[in-house]
């Protein structure tokens, strides 16, 4: 599905990434742990074209993506959850949505039931259907990072990148987003997740890698990585 091959990638003369190699099979969960700094922000914004490579391949289904503008990535089916939410705050909670399907919409996407689509949006985050009229900036944050992840959803998507969907929120809130991955997940929808939470990450995805200084310094099934002694020690002992 989504296949990046030694991916180099920075901000101006500074190199962040160092070859890295990552696969995401279809129909798989796969995280990307790491400290912060790490690099794992950085990988998404040069898969989704937010930054342009300097070096490597991304392929989408078997078509080259990298180096590609964000819009004609989206295009053709990746969705990506930002870092930080990035709802459009002026906006409200379905007009956030339906800019989700913005690419099925001017039918640069197969349209499908878009209506459909944004009813069980509202129904896998109920908390959406209650404020479907509100304006995005009026919800807390863990209501705009449910925002951020229906609209992902709804371009109906290839895969969907998740970057730090539990950063800044409450236990609570944090067990709620891990459930909607998992139920996601069980519908089949491909996924590589970035997260804080290394543990909580491992127990849902099927796949890690473990990035360090813009390298991949280890890699295989979640449940093997979940009992390597390196990982354990470094992300898993304050993991919740």
């Amino acid at each position: 599905m989504l296949s990046i091959k030694n991916l180099e990638a920075g901000y101006g003369k500074v190199k962040v990434l160092h070859g890295i190699s990552i696969d995401v099979p279809k129909s798989q969960v796969v995280t990307l742990i790491g400290s912060n700094g790490a690099g794992k922000t950085t990988t998404m914004r040069a898969v989704t074209g937010m930054i342009k490579p300097t070096a490597g391949e991304t392929t989408l289904a078997g078509k080259r993506i990298d180096g590609q503008d964000s819009y004609a990535i989206a295009r053709l089916g990746l969705a990506h959850s930002p870092e930080g939410r990035k709802v459009f705050s002026t906006m409200s909670v379905t007009d956030n949505l339906l800019l989700g399907a913005f690419p099925r919409l001017t039918h640069h996407r197969a349209r499908g039931d878009v209506s459909g689509d944004l009813e069980r949006a509202m129904e896998l985050f109920p908390r959406l259907k209650e404020r479907r009229n509100q304006l995005a900036g009026t919800l807390s944050g863990g209501e705009q990072q449910m925002l951020a992840m229906a609209r992902a959803i709804m371009l109906n998507p290839e895969i969907i990148l998740l970057d730090e969907p539990s950063m800044g929120l409450a236990p609570i809130l944090v067990e709620e987003v891990f459930k909607i991955i998992s139920r996601l997940k069980s519908e089949g929808v491909t996924m590589l997740l970035v997260e804080q939470f290394a543990a909580a990450a491992l127990n849902v995805a099927d796949y890690g890698y473990v990035l360090e200084n813009g390298r991949i310094t280890a890699h295989g099934p979640a449940e093997k990585l979940k009992n390597d002694p390196a990982v354990k020690a470094a992300y898993l002992g304050g993991s919740h």
